[in-house]
């Protein structure tokens, strides 16, 4: 073993748990993986409390991060060639619809990760986020990545994760309530004012709270998990309480 570790090949030699984890990667990603220690860091959340020797935090934060970049690229290059002729604020909408962390999330669950980590925990407590699975899919994707390349991981992003998104829906549900809100009130001569309510929440999971005035008064509120969702998600509120049609 202490031979393979000086060649970074520990990866080759793996244990019962590993081999299994080994075996329900590939059937998810369809191929088997090459690093199983980048899978198995994906499907580890920090709220495991697992560390290293020295006291690192273990956790697939850092592979989150970076399969978001890649999973959004991806999903932008689709939605550049699919509609050629949609603009840039169509373009950006569509694919932050299509990425957020409630999508991601149910997608997940439905390419099995939740039973893969419930496996993993092996009887161990661990209070989950509403955007678990969401999370870990990113991560899994930073360590598709890493492990195979970004042309595997694009075709896995193509053929097995957007059969589970609902693409025509985010189509037709993409409309910029803000834009909306700012050209009624051009029109209507009123003054629209954004005012934040506060934040709550921890450093990885905030949840903004955001006001709307029209000439002063409050019209309506919205959350969501920045300032510029919650922007929309009053705006979508006061639409409907001003009665502007989509």
């Amino acid at each position: 073993m202490r031979f393979l570790q000086k060649l970074g090949l520990q990866h080759l030699v793996l244990n019962k748990k590993d081999k299994r984890l080994a075996s329900t990667i590939k059937m998810m990603v369809g191929s088997k993986p090459f690093n199983i220690a980048l899978y198995r860091l994906a499907i580890t959340p920090s709220g495991l409390q697992e560390s290293t020797s020295n006291g690192f935090q273990i956790s697939y934060e850092r592979l989150e991060f970076l399969g978001d970049a890649v999973l959004g690229a991806v999903v932008a290059d689709y939605l550049y060639l699919k509609y050629p002729y949609r603009n840039e604020g169509f373009l950006t909408e569509t694919r932050s619809k299509l990425v957020n962390r409630e999508v991601l999330h149910t997608v997940g669950m439905k390419i099995g990760l939740k039973k893969l980590f419930s496996q993993e925990l092996d009887g161990r407590s661990f209070t989950q986020s509403k955007s678990l699975y969401g999370d870990m899919l990113e991560a899994l994707v930073g360590a598709i990545y890493l492990d195979k390349g970004y042309n595997f991981t694009r075709k896995f992003i193509l053929e097995r994760l957007l059969i589970h998104f609902d693409i025509q829906e985010a189509v037709n549900t993409t409309i910029n309530y803000k834009s909306k809100i700012i050209e009624w009130g051009q029109k209507e001569n009123k003054a629209v004012h954004y005012k934040l309510l506060g934040v709550t929440g921890n450093q990885r999971l905030k949840e903004f709270s955001v006001a709307l005035e029209i000439d002063g008064e409050e019209i309506a509120k919205g959350t969501g998990s920045n300032k510029k969702k919650a922007e929309q998600n009053a705006s979508e509120n006061a639409c409907k309480v001003l009665n502007i049609a989509d």
